[in-house]
């Protein structure tokens, strides 16, 4: 490797957990070999102790006292919450296979009552149909006027065949 090969993106990821000792052994060892070999990836761990030697200086937050009941209120809070939305969800999820049922109920219903109708009650068409023939000779039917002439004209000799 020259000295002036810097470090690459993961190796720059990787170099925090490097110099926490948290890498595993493979990526400690090929991460050192670069370090020893390379000036620029030296110069930027140097870079990146001195910058956390800096943080150390820096004065600590103060945590109040009573952060950890605040913390522990808060979490029972929301779980609190979480188990009332959870209820509040069983109970919409409830009322919405509730309306379902009742909806295809009605469907059913109306649906039946459609085919009850269709089957079972009469269709004033249907004789109309039927008696077509009739219908289509009723003026000469009226012009007879009633069957007794009907039969009269069945019984003339004059007429007969």
């Amino acid at each position: 490797m020259s000295p002036e090969q810097r470090l690459t993106e993961g190796e720059r990821s990787n170099l925090v957990a490097y110099l926490d000792g948290e890498l595993n052994e493979a990526e400690t060892r090929a991460l050192a070999t670069k370090l020893t070999q390379s000036v620029s990836a030296r110069s930027e761990v140097e870079a990146l102790e001195k910058a956390w030697e800096l943080l150390e200086h820096l004065p600590r937050p103060q945590v109040p006292p009573d952060f950890t009941a605040r913390t522990l209120t808060e979490v029972g809070q929301l779980a609190a919450l979480g188990d009332q939305w959870a209820k509040t969800a069983g109970r919409a999820t409830r009322q919405a296979v509730q309306v379902l049922v009742c909806s295809l109920s009605m469907a059913l219903t109306l649906g039946l009552g459609y085919v009850a109708t269709r089957w079972l009650w009469p269709d004033p068409t249907s004789r109309l149909v039927r008696d077509l023939s009739l219908a289509e000779r009723i003026d000469e039917y009226r012009e007879v006027g009633s069957f007794e002439f009907l039969n009269l004209l069945d019984e003339a000799p004059d007429l007969a065949e």
